[in-house]
């Protein structure tokens, strides 16, 4: 069973992988150019943005556990977060640059209609995002208790995550961006559905 579900992981992070590829070609022509940049207030350039710093987080918490257990599975999920959000961080920030628009946001989520939704304080500047606390503890748990803890705060972090990349297929005019968007939720959605079930074999839960 732990065989099959973690040639499940990969072979879903392959597929989805392959699928970026895909899209990192199709935006200079669908939106992509100069001539039909979004604006720098769009919903496409706040989730460009939003999504490079959230995805950023999601990299290095994944980082961290597989230095934390020597566990099979953790350690391939975590590793193909890692892989497959550094990628799509790269294309969003590419996407910035083609677009000639600012890569750091003055106000997170204004896109949304949600500016000031997170305090910001201790380093959670978005909903879902671990704080610098959190974040220090991960690095500091071995083993079981690091596993539980990446599996809760990843779990919370793909939540944030979905509900921003299913506003962009709501309000995004970049079809290749909409696209992206879209395989976020799809891939992440089913993530958070095997993170539940690897919390219940460790005798946890995700979070409240």
């Amino acid at each position: 069973m732990r065989r099959a579900r973690a040639g499940w992981i990969a072979g879903a992070a392959a597929a989805l992988l392959v699928a970026v590829g895909g899209i990192t070609y199709a935006v200079a022509g669908d939106g992509g150019s100069d001539a039909a940049a979004p604006a720098a207030d769009s919903a496409d350039a706040g989730f460009a943005r939003d999504m490079a710093v959230h995805h950023q987080q999601a990299v290095e918490m994944s980082y961290i556990v597989r230095d934390r257990t020597d566990d099979e599975e953790v350690r391939l999920l975590a590793y193909d977060i890692a892989q497959t959000q550094a990628n799509q961080r790269g294309m969003l920030l590419g996407w910035l640059d083609l677009w000639g628009l600012p890569k750091v946001s003055a106000q997170p989520m204004a896109w949304m209609g949600m500016s000031g939704m997170a305090s910001g304080e201790d380093g959670a500047l978005m909903p879902g995002m671990a704080t610098n606390t959190e974040m220090k503890r991960l690095g500091q748990l071995d083993g079981r208790q690091a596993e539980v803890f990446f599996l809760q705060l990843m779990t919370d972090h793909h939540q944030g995550g979905v509900h921003m990349a299913e506003s962009c297929v709501d309000k995004c005019t970049v079809g290749a961006e909409k696209r992206l968007a879209q395989g976020m939720v799809d891939a992440q959605e089913s993530e958070i559905r095997l993170m539940a079930d690897l919390l219940k074999e460790r005798g946890a839960k995700p979070r409240p």
